[in-house]
């Protein structure tokens, strides 16, 4: 019985990703997501509580940041922009990072998950690559860099003609880079 809550349970969020993904959270129905699953509607509220603790579920997102140990200290940042170019435009799967930055825009359970993901992941990373104990504060900088990224590219819609990506990751990157390792006063 606890193999087939959790199948089902899996099978929804599986659903429910790719429902977001395509809709959006707006978009998105909880009958629309039961039906993709082939499940009863109610089970959604069952195991979910409801669609937002479905959507939170659902973009549980890692940033599978990269192994910079290998990076020039002074190339990390632009290695980190290339990496969320590389996320936000490859894998289909990651279209839920676009989902969750335009949901977080008018959703506080959608701005609590971006905040954690972004925070939490990337205040480990800053630690491990720089060493410094104020790593929480950079990550957070960091994070409004790559979030007012996504957010003008990705919601808004400034394309490679009005910022070529090139010119992003150079600028951005020396900006990043000045988070991680200069001084922020």
């Amino acid at each position: 019985m606890a193999r087939d809550a959790d199948r089902t349970r899996s099978r929804l969020v599986a659903a429910a990703r790719q429902h977001f993904a395509r809709n959006g959270y707006d978009g998105a129905t909880v009958r629309a997501i039961a039906a993709e699953a082939e499940v009863n509607p109610a089970l959604i509220s069952r195991y979910f509580g409801g669609k937002e603790q479905l959507f939170a579920e659902a973009v549980s997102i890692d940033l599978a940041f990269p192994d910079l140990s290998g990076t020039s200290p002074d190339a990390i940042g632009e290695a980190l922009v290339r990496h969320f170019f590389r996320r936000w435009e490859g894998d289909p799967v990651d279209d839920l990072l676009r989902v969750l930055i335009r949901t977080a825009a008018t959703n506080e359970e959608a701005a609590a998950r971006a905040r954690a993901v972004f925070e939490g992941q990337v205040a480990v990373m800053v630690e491990r690559v720089s060493g410094r104990a104020d790593a929480r504060r950079r990550a957070v900088l960091i994070a409004t860099q790559i979030l007012g990224l996504a957010y003008c590219r990705y919601v808004l819609g400034l394309a490679d003609d009005a910022l070529p990506q090139d010119v992003a990751v150079r600028t951005i990157g020396a900006t990043l880079q000045r988070y991680l390792s200069g001084e922020l006063e």
